[in-house]
């Protein structure tokens, strides 16, 4: 089965405020304003960083991002490539969905501890922030 990663502890507070500043870092190098959410496996928020100036509408498209990252087990991408790429529609009518690149699970050794989701500038800008954070944890 795809994406069959065991559920872990969850990540705690502090190592996902780490990460929440691993990410706003990467933002800032790149001149992005960014929402940038952690959450457990069940996808519920753990720290969330908004910076200045960050559109207020992605408060919560980050944190959905995150939620379904982790809870699906796979990168948001994934559902954004399987209606873009595919045609695979169908994906959207899943319980909350968001085919939008810019969600990332954590998996450390080999189980997942949460995900980061990233918000505030394109698709590829979510996940690049996204992913400079996470691979502080995915190794």
């Amino acid at each position: 089965m795809p994406f069959d990663i065991p559920f872990g502890t969850a990540i705690t507070m502090e190592r996902a405020q780490t990460l929440v500043q691993a990410a706003v870092a990467e933002a800032n190098k790149r001149g992005w304003k960014m929402n940038v959410a952690v959450v457990d496996p069940n996808g519920d928020l753990i720290a969330f960083g908004r910076m200045d100036g960050a559109q207020l509408a992605s408060i919560p498209i980050a944190q959905h991002k995150a939620r379904v990252a982790a809870r699906y087990r796979r990168p948001t991408r994934a559902f954004e490539d399987a209606v873009q790429k595919f045609g695979f529609n169908y994906i959207l009518t899943l319980d909350d969905v968001i085919a939008s690149r810019g969600g990332i699970p954590l998996v450390e050794s080999g189980k997942l501890i949460g995900a980061i989701g990233c918000s505030g500038g394109t698709g590829s800008q979510d996940e690049a922030t996204c992913t400079a954070a996470a691979n502080t944890v995915n190794k």
